[in-house]
């Protein structure tokens, strides 16, 4: 899930990132001892392995053991437990794990351990089960929103939540643990994942657009190593900003780990910030349809195809109006009119805005009349806007905020109570510290993972891409995907990418029908 959104997409007009190399280990000796290895130098990936096994330390465990600092932060052993739930139908069988890798620089100096919770089902043939690797986004969200909100085997309901609602986890139906493992991450500095380094340096390695990428990519290899599951199909899934550091991480494992990856499932994805930064016109083509659904939607059920009349306006006559610019009064006025017809806005507010709408601006224009403001992450949720007779912004997100407390209690909860995991510390739903701290880059080209995505696709003609969007989401619109798979080569077409939009918001899956319909693109996508 995205972190103050607005403020990174400002911030994501510094650009040339910094590309890390970081290598992982884990000592645990649960369930089982586990090889060391050494990351890439540079961008080259060495394929040395720590140590032979049991008791046989390489350099990074010795590092780690004569490092107080990194034995006074560490993360304790891995818990393993046997777990069941029954589900309408069938009675899931598996292993839940909550633990951790260790991730170390190119002189074995550990950084920082990396917190990971997986699911693997008993009695599968690991050579053919198949394996999601999963994260959120932010930059400083931990993995909970996939977890518990849409994919594990226990599911914490998101509509209609209120700060105070219950955290008691609930059997998830509609788990994807019937057809694929999962393993959830949680990037350093989120959830219960920390440095064990005091070194500065460190967090210029990890909080950056590739090191980010790069440290999760190797934790995947990690895993895939320590669990003997390298032969396993693998498929990736991200959300939010996990559409930058999804196709990143896919194009690391291609070319960096040595570790090939079926599919990618990216859930209410950015994929440019170019889309949302700056003068460019595609951030108001991007975000009408999505508007214009906000205001159906208050009338009725709206489906994508309700809004066919709208996408085709957008990429049509407004883009052309749009382009003549305000010194063209008479295109002006006329796009004015028509996105206060389509949107429910107050045609003068339109007149005086140009038809130009900020994400903000809509939000507390749609329904102040009745003192109220829209959700970012879902548009169709309302709330009271707490300062109405302001002249500035000052309200924060109705459809996100009151899932802060339920979520992260729950997380707590089934992590130390039920999966026997115990770190000290506390645990973080959305790191501010992270967020505030990212760096994404220096220069003139704000992130995008268009590139990688274009890589990845032409490298493997059998890799498969899903993106997953809600209608009503404001944070990250659904139409700009839409601009973008379109523009993508003839080899990347409608049998290998695959758009798929439901009744929601950037948590679409808080909706029983939406989660229904999305986790039957992913089964097919897997099987």
């Amino acid at each position: 899930m995205a972190n103050s959104f607005a403020t990174q997409l400002t911030a994501a007009l510094l650009v040339a990132c910094l590309a890390t190399a970081v290598r992982a280990d884990d000592e645990t000796p649960q369930p089982s001892p586990s090889p060391s290895a050494q990351a890439p130098s540079g961008q080259n990936p060495s394929g040395q392995k720590g140590r032979a096994g049991r008791g046989e330390a390489g350099s990074g465990a010795s590092a780690a053991a004569n490092t107080p600092a990194a034995e006074q932060h560490r993360l304790p052993p891995d818990s393993t437990t046997k777990q069941s739930v029954a589900l309408p139908g069938r009675t899931l069988n598996f292993s839940a794990t909550a633990g951790s890798i260790r991730v170390f620089d190119d002189k074995g100096e550990p950084l920082a351990d990396i917190a990971y919770t997986s699911y693997q089902l008993d009695g599968a043939e690991k050579a053919s089960r198949p394996v999601t690797f999963l994260f959120n986004g932010g930059p400083g969200s931990a993995s909970a929103w996939l977890q518990f909100g849409n994919v594990g085997p226990w599911r914490l309901p998101f509509d209609g939540a209120v700060a105070s609602a219950s955290p008691e986890l609930q059997p998830n139906a509609d788990t994807w643990l019937d057809f694929t493992d999962l393993v959830f991450i949680d990037p350093v500095g989120t959830g219960y994942s920390r440095f064990v380094t005091t070194s500065e340096d460190a967090r210029k390695r990890f909080f950056t657009v590739d090191g980010d990428a790069n440290s999760v990519a190797l934790v995947i290899r990690r895993w895939l190593e320590k669990y003997d599951r390298l032969t396993s199909p693998k498929y990736v899934g991200g959300e939010s900003y996990g559409g930058i550091r999804g196709p990143k991480v896919v194009r690391n494992l291609q070319m960096q780990q040595g570790v090939g990856v079926r599919g990618l499932i990216l859930i209410s994805p950015v994929l440019d910030f170019r889309d949302y930064t700056g003068s460019s016109l595609l951030q108001y083509v991007a975000s009408l349809p999505t508007m214009t659904a906000v205001a159906r939607q208050a009338k009725g059920p709206v489906t994508r195809e309700d809004l066919a009349d709208v996408e085709s306006y957008a990429r049509g006559d407004f883009l052309l109006d749009l382009v003549k610019g305000q010194a063209d009064t008479e295109a002006t006025a006329r796009l004015a009119d028509k996105v206060a017809s389509l949107t429910g806005i107050d045609p003068a507010v339109s007149r005086r805005l140009a038809g130009r709408f900020d994400i903000g601006e809509f939000r507390r224009e749609f329904d102040r009349k009745n003192g109220k403001v829209t959700g970012r992450y879902d548009a169709s949720i309302e709330g009271f806007d707490p300062y109405p007779d302001s002249s500035s912004f000052r309200f924060n997100d109705p459809s996100g905020d009151p899932l802060m407390a339920p979520l992260t209690s729950a997380a707590v909860d089934l992590t130390t109570r039920r999966l026997n995991w115990r770190p000290d510390g506390s645990y973080h739903l959305l790191s501010e510290s992270v967020s505030k701290g990212w760096e994404f880059g220096h220069g003139i080209s704000p992130p995008e993972s268009v590139t990688q995505l274009r890589q990845m696709l032409a490298l493997d003609p059998k890799l498969k891409l899903l993106i997953g969007h809600g209608l009503f989401d404001l944070a990250t619109p659904y139409f700009a995907s839409k601009i973008i798979l379109d523009q993508l080569p003839a080899f990347a077409g409608p049998s290998r990418t695959r758009l798929a939009v439901y009744p929601g918001g950037h948590m679409f899956y808080s909706r029983d029908g939406s989660r229904q319909a999305f986790r039957k693109e992913v089964e097919a996508l897997v099987k």
